[in-house]
């Protein structure tokens, strides 16, 4: 049989897979071929063993591996935040990371990764945007194709997503995203469309949201005609979790794989509507040859090669965890401080002791272990040299209890027997389909207990709540402080995951002395759930003591050391999965510190741990400031690298950096459920130069250890070649960014990213990197004809080391 259209099967084994998938598709009957097209569980396939294929399982990502176990006591590596990741503008470092995701997933028995995310930072206040990659459209595409690779070179499939136009969470499952067609080709569509041409993802995840109309699941012209006909793309179609809506609208929409199960739109379902004459089952076919292609492609299926047939050298994940991170970091203010000078350290800030190195969400990982920025800078400086203070902690709402409590879960019947036990290392039970205790089944499953001690760090009033739905009963040193039941104030099916804790004690304790505490859940699914899901957990919250006093121990601190290190953050409320944010202000008393520590303290170094833009309102009254995004497990080891001078930080912006008020644009809330993209193609930094507005850090900004100077620039018809030196005393590396700026044109972005490169050298040295330009980036979508129109006229060709520190130009005319 011949491929599919767009796609040709180049070697044997292509073509051997192609007959194995046609051979096996034969094998299947009606009923067969509709269970294969939806989850049997939370995350994975049915198995047919009729056929030789198994179940094939998938997991999220995108920084990590998680499993099919949602729990701490099931650890997995937890790389930097994918802004992190596009921070170090090196594709062949995603790809690197790729390859230890790919390793993280054969461990763990997953066949495919639910990543990369590949939206676009339309908006500063998209509440998920530490989970994509940029802005712009070309850097997103170039990351996310090395990812892409790095994955599928381990024999593990992807899934890029979300597509397309997942751009903001609010009202994410119903919005009516309103896009030009020329939006979505130039931006939106531009970076699946990559990965597509140079990376060939065995699978694309199509989204929640609505685009012109029709939702993702069932959109047959830009699944259907766009993807697989343009493109060529041979993948398969997962749909987002529980966005799938109609049996016939996905299936003729393009959706292969209906997830999570068992209750789905596929199955019997599916099978009804073949046999009523509502689907024709050839349509069904094309969609069960995807999933078998997918399955061959992985090594599953039986009777067909998998495209990878000798792995990769195995990857230190923690090495590669800090070597990505210190890549990542964005040094964009230095007036001296960094590398640190010999002498103390005062450190201050919640997050230099309880570190936040990762988004809130599905991207959730749970690692081994976490270097904090305090444990980091600890270990790499001289004994004594380093003191801390709280300073501010922006954390005012509950989290899942983790230090100071030891746990485990017991599981009874409605009688109180012990059904089985597991342990809780982080006070949170979500256990999904058949992820249960040993001996636990959910038709004897009645109540769930969460027992153990907590040893308090802090004397004073704790805090301790709840989070999930249903009837819970709290009990605290032998006393109950709740015993009533918990209600949904939302619709969102994910909120009992990613919704805030609710407080129910207030129990004044002494440090270091343990007490006893109990969580009992009384287990209440109810019959019509696509399935079954016990999540809830155990919050903890420590004193609060007065915020002038924490700011004020702090200033103390630093007015007499040689150095004062500041570790801002936000916080799990601000940046999630599920929801928006409000503003781009830094949560608590944070910039309250900022700025008195800076006051006393003239050597001021701020460490920024955000996983997208936050104001930064004292920028000008401190002498550094660090970027550090949300910098996995091994973060506060690698903020001791670049803070020493170990190594520089190599990070530029991947997006730009501003105040929400000058923001070009920012509207994420829909109006009757419609949230127009009316400002087009101007996103990003040519919106802010439309607007005629500066931000305090543009786009592809970042600050090495050492000066750059560029000597010139050469351009043969779309190969530029540009000549640097290392003008600085020490060896370091380099961003070269191309920018193409077209002949004025007020319907045009005034110019764009069209190339970049990587120059190392040591001081004194030069060297010279070559840049292609895509013939794309000449291109503009003619919505008159519903076509590419290439762009005669001229050009020049801007390179620097950011949208707006250009050093050398060239003119060329095409």
């Amino acid at each position: 049989m011949a491929a599919p259209e767009g796609h040709q099967a180049t070697t044997p084994a292509d073509h051997a897979r192609e007959a194995a998938v046609e051979a096996t598709l034969t094998r299947l009957d009606l009923d067969a071929k509709a269970r294969l097209l939806g989850g049997q569980d939370m995350w994975s396939l049915p198995a047919l063993p009729e056929i030789g294929l198994p179940s094939l399982v998938m997991s999220d990502g995108p920084i990590g591996v998680r499993g099919v176990r949602w729990s701490a006591d099931d650890p997995s590596i937890a790389l930097p935040s994918p802004t992190a990741l596009a921070a170090a503008w090196d594709p062949e470092l995603a790809r690197r990371a790729g390859r230890l995701l790919a390793q993280e997933a054969r461990r763990k028995g997953v066949h495919v990764l639910l990543a990369p995310t590949v939206n676009l930072h339309r908006s500063p206040l998209g509440g998920r945007h530490f989970e994509a990659y940029s802005e712009d459209p070309y850097l997103t595409g170039r990351i996310a194709a090395g990812y892409v690779t790095g994955v599928q070179e381990g024999g593990v499939g992807t899934t890029a997503k979300h597509f397309v136009a997942n751009d903001a969470e609010t009202d994410r499952f119903t919005v009516n995203n309103l896009v030009s067609e020329r939006a979505l080709r130039e931006l939106y569509l531009a970076p699946f469309e990559h990965i597509v041409e140079n990376a060939h993802p065995w699978g694309i995840m199509t989204a929640y949201n609505t685009v012109n109309g029709t939702t993702m699941t069932e959109h047959h012209h830009l699944v259907n005609e766009v993807l697989r006909g343009e493109w060529g793309f041979d993948g398969c179609n997962v749909s987002d979790w529980m966005a799938a809506r109609s049996t016939k609208g996905a299936i003729e929409g393009g959706l292969d794989i209906a997830m999570p199960g068992p209750a789905t739109v596929y199955g019997e379902p599916l099978a009804r509507a073949v046999r009523s004459g509502e689907v024709e089952e050839s349509t069904v076919d094309t969609a069960v040859r995807n999933v078998l292609r997918l399955a061959a492609r992985v090594g599953i299926l039986e009777g067909a090669e998998p495209v990878v047939t000798e792995l990769p050298p195995p990857v230190d994940g923690e090495a590669l965890a800090r070597e990505i991170a210190r890549r990542s970091f964005v040094l964009v203010r230095n007036q001296g401080a960094l590398p640190l000078k010999p002498g103390t350290v005062a450190l201050s800030g919640a997050a230099a002791r309880d570190a936040r190195i990762l988004g809130g969400g599905s991207a959730t990982v749970f690692p081994d272990r976490i270097v904090s920025p305090l444990d980091g800078l600890t270990a790499a400086l001289p004994e004594g040299s380093v003191s801390y203070r709280v300073g501010a902690d922006p954390n005012t709402e509950l989290a899942v209890a983790e230090k100071g409590f030891s746990l485990r879960a017991i599981c009874r019947d409605a009688d109180g027997t012990v059904l089985g036990t597991r342990s809780a290392p982080n006070g949170q039970i979500q256990w999904m389909g058949a992820d249960l205790p040993e001996g636990v089944t959910h038709d004897r499953l009645h109540t769930v207990e969460l027992t153990g001690t907590f040893t308090p760090r802090e004397t004073g009033t704790h805090t301790f709540g709840i989070k999930g739905l249903g009837a819970f009963r709290l009990a605290v040193d032998g006393t109950t402080h709740y015993d009533d039941v918990q209600r949904a104030d939302k619709d969102d099916p994910f909120v009992s995951f990613f919704g805030a804790p609710e407080p129910r004690a207030e129990v004044g304790l002494t440090a270091g002395e343990p007490v006893e505490v109990s969580l009992t859940h009384v287990v209440d699914l109810p019959d019509d759930l696509p399935m079954k899901v016990v999540g809830f957990a155990l919050a903890h919250l420590d004193p609060r003591r007065d915020p002038d006093e924490l700011i004020a121990e702090a200033v103390e601190a630093a007015r007499h050391a040689d150095t004062a290190v500041v570790v801002v953050a936000t916080t799990d409320r601000v940046e999630s999965e599920g929801y928006d944010r409000k503003d781009l202000t830094l949560p608590g008393r944070q910039d309250d510190l900022v700025r008195a520590v800076a006051a006393a303290n003239p050597n001021t170094v701020v460490i920024v741990n955000s996983g997208s833009p936050v104001e930064l309102p004292w920028r000008a009254d401190v002498s550094a400031i660090l970027l550090g995004w949300f910098p996995g497990q091994e973060g506060g080891a690698a903020l001791a690298d670049v803070l020493t001078g170990a190594h520089e930080p190599g990070g530029r912006l991947p997006t730009t950096w501003g105040t929400l008020a000058d923001a070009p644009v920012t509207r994420v809330v829909p109006v009757n459920g419609e949230l127009p993209y009316d400002e087009g193609v101007f996103i990003g930094y040519p919106a802010w130069e439309r607007a005629g507005r500066t931000p305090a850090y543009p786009f592809g900004h970042g600050l090495g250890y050492t000066d750059w100077t560029y000597e010139s620039v050469e351009v043969q018809g779309a190969t530029v070649r540009v000549r640097l030196r290392n003008s600085g005393s020490r060896a370091g590396r380099e961003v070269v960014q191309v920018y193409l700026a077209p002949e004025p044109d007020p319907e045009r972005p005034g110019r764009r990213l069209a190339g970049f490169a990587g120059a190392e050298a040591g001081p004194g040295e030069s060297v010279e990197v070559t840049v292609e330009i895509p013939r794309r980036a000449f291109e503009i979508w003619d919505e008159k004809t519903s076509s590419w129109a290439y762009v005669k006229g001229s050009y020049e060709i801007q390179v620097g080391r950011s949208i707006e520190d250009r050093r050398v130009t060239a003119t060329i005319n095409v």
